[in-house]
């Protein structure tokens, strides 16, 4: 079978699909009607036009808030990642869920060029352009891309002259909360903002580009009428200070209660088990290094960021790609510790077997390093516990950053909290978390995890916090676990703020850069 028939063969089992709203779902019926190049629904003439969500970046408390928007931009309906069986109800209207692959375009693409390549392979049938291009996606240290909306709505309206079938891909980005953004090779991680410049912000705003794409649409088919859901409101609950707590070294207790694994070589992070986050990689120095002596990691094999301490003084990163080597000092039997990230996978193609942690031997001087103890960190479970210290412990853990040669500080833990007054009507709201002079880390409210913030790489500053994690009940607890410089490490008693802003910042002027050539657009 050719494999655009088997596409729509796979489109056509999403959308048979029974619908709430129709009396008796066994009635609806979904088919393709070669003769005339469309699909039927029901037995009359349907245009698909959808637009992506993927659930698992929008917090479940705004499914409603987005689909509904959605529909109000004339959708019929929705694609969403995975094998998803059903019928989703938004106000009593129901949209089919499909998971389908065919043409790929992007705004500015020749359209009759594209759909005559499809046509080569597939003579009859519906015409789709299952992947529309509404933006595209950012990585660490590039400029945030964006699409303009003439060019996303001009490539739009000659996909439906053209009697197509169009999937918006994103019509919502999202967040990669936690852990979870991907990475494209050459290895270029993607920041915690998936807004993908979509008609939907990534905070489910409505734009201009959304009320374009709508106009667009009602000049096809009906849009449905009524009251758009506007823009949620949000808060700026202003600047909380954070106390250091506990460097990760002095958390392993916590982080690692089970301790660590011994081996001759390093594991990688699926050898110990550890999916995401951050393993601890420690062994002993086996020579003198009073002179700067090279600790480098053969084949590139450090996925994808490390952390290097000697007795808990720090001595640099080692990271994939651009920072395979450093020079450390100590003296033999010193500690040496790597703290490893795991900055995101490779999510396509060949390489999505990323491994990650030390894939490859560490040399000392060339001398291969052995004995390694080994800590998978579970750092969901740890900042439970860590955000009942409340930042008691006061004392200065960093005498010994007085000696090293490096601009680095251990990775530690910062804890802060704030209130949100209960008298005040429609509290909580959204918000964003800025990070003024932090380097990069994770951050957790009330035991979510946000993501990761980089502000000295760009281009996102802020990081979206939905209202639904926020409480008025009780203090709010802030957990900051900054791995490379916290804007308050000199100076024991000095606190760190954040501070919590009503308008996003994700495409701030880029301070570190390696880019490859190709096009970018800009509003």
């Amino acid at each position: 079978m050719p494999w655009v028939v088997r596409i729509l063969s796979l489109l056509l089992a999403s959308l048979l699909v029974a619908a709430r709203s129709l009396p008796d779902d066994s009635q609806r019926t979904f088919k393709i009607d070669y003769n005339h190049n469309r699909f039927l629904k029901d037995g009359q003439p349907f245009r698909y036009i959808s637009g992506s969500i993927h659930y698992f970046r929008v917090p479940r408390f705004y499914w409603k808030d987005r689909l509904l928007k959605m529909k109000m931009a004339g959708l019929n309906a929705i694609q969403v990642c995975g094998k998803v069986v059903g019928s989703h109800s938004a106000q009593n209207e129901t949209f089919p869920l499909s998971e389908w692959r065919a043409n790929y375009n992007s705004a500015g693409t020749n359209i009759t060029g594209a759909f005559l390549l499809q046509r080569k392979y597939e003579p009859r049938g519906p015409l789709i352009n299952s992947e529309f291009y509404t933006g595209w996606l950012d990585h660490w240290g590039q400029p945030h891309s964006t699409v303009t909306t003439k060019a996303v709505v001009s490539s739009l309206y000659d996909i439906l002259a053209h009697g197509a079938n169009v999937n918006l891909y994103m019509f919502i980005g999202g967040t990669n909360f936690a852990y979870w953004n991907g990475a494209n090779i050459p290895y270029q991680a993607q920041p915690t903002s998936y807004d993908y410049d979509a008609p939907l912000s990534e905070a489910g705003d409505l734009t201009k580009k959304y009320f374009a794409v709508r106009d667009v649409i009602r000049k096809f088919q009906k849009v449905p009428e009524g009251p758009i859901p506007p823009s949620t409101p949000k808060f700026a609950y202003g600047k909380v200070a954070l106390q250091k707590i506990r460097t990760v070294n002095e958390s392993l207790n916590v982080l690692c209660p089970n301790g660590p694994i011994k081996s001759l070589y390093p594991l990688t992070f699926i050898q110990v088990k550890q999916y995401f986050g951050f393993v601890l990689y420690r062994t002993t120095l086996p020579q003198d290094c009073s002179d700067p002596t090279p600790l480098s990691s053969s084949f590139g094999g450090v996925h994808d960021r490390a952390y290097v301490s000697v007795n808990g003084v720090p001595q640099g990163i080692l990271s994939r790609g651009d920072e395979i080597g450093l020079n450390i000092t100590g003296k033999a039997g010193d500690t040496l510790d790597l703290l490893v990230e795991n900055m995101g996978r490779v999510n396509y193609g060949n390489f999505m077997n990323d491994y990650k942690g030390l894939t490859s031997n560490l040399t000392l001087n060339s001398s291969i390093l052995t004995n390694w103890m080994i800590f998978p960190l579970d750092t969901e479970t740890g900042v439970y516990h860590l955000g009942d210290w409340h930042g008691n412990d006061s004392r200065c853990h960093d005498k010994a950053y007085a000696h090293s040669s490096s601009n680095y500080t251990l990775p530690a833990f910062y804890v802060g909290n704030f209130s949100i007054p209960s008298e005040i009507p429609d509290l909580p709201q959204d918000t964003f978390i800025k990070f003024p002079g932090w380097t990069k880390g994770q951050v957790w409210i009330n035991g979510f995890n946000l993501g990761r913030y980089w502000p000295e790489r760009g281009p996102q500053m802020t990081l979206f916090v939905p209202q639904h994690i926020l409480v008025t009940s009780a203090p709010n607890t802030v957990i900051v676990l900054e791995l490379e410089r916290a804007p308050c490490s000199d100076d024991c008693p000095k606190l760190c703020t954040v501070e919590f802003v009503d308008k996003p910042v994700i495409s701030e002027a880029v301070t570190y850069s390696h880019l490859e050539n190709g096009t970018m657009y800009d509003d």
